[in-house]
């Protein structure tokens, strides 16, 4: 899937809002861990980023969590993976 250019502040805001209510619905709503694992920075440090994206982009079969490739284009997948390995700029996670 082709990366589009620069993503906007409202689409940085509404991938912020998506980590926080659609992921946080089984990652825990401070994203600590529930059904998923914790999608906290230090929990995730040793994982590869290209490994996040495949995560994020095609799912995990036979599990809860969906591949959001048919809904988010690369460059928003991308811009998930940063945050979730840096610290979320309003908690200050």
């Amino acid at each position: 899937m082709p990366a589009r250019a620069d993503l906007t502040k409202e689409q940085q805001a509404g991938l912020v809002h998506l980590l926080k209510h659609d992921c946080g619905s089984c990652h825990g709503m401070t994203l600590k861990g529930g059904l998923g694992p914790s999608l906290l920075p230090q929990d995730l440090r040793s994982r590869d980023p290209d490994y996040l994206q495949h995560i994020i982009s095609k799912g995990i079969s036979g599990t809860a969590m969906p591949p959001w490739e048919p809904l988010l284009q690369d460059d928003e997948i991308n811009y998930l993976v940063n945050i979730i390995l840096s610290p979320l700029p309003e908690t200050g996670q």
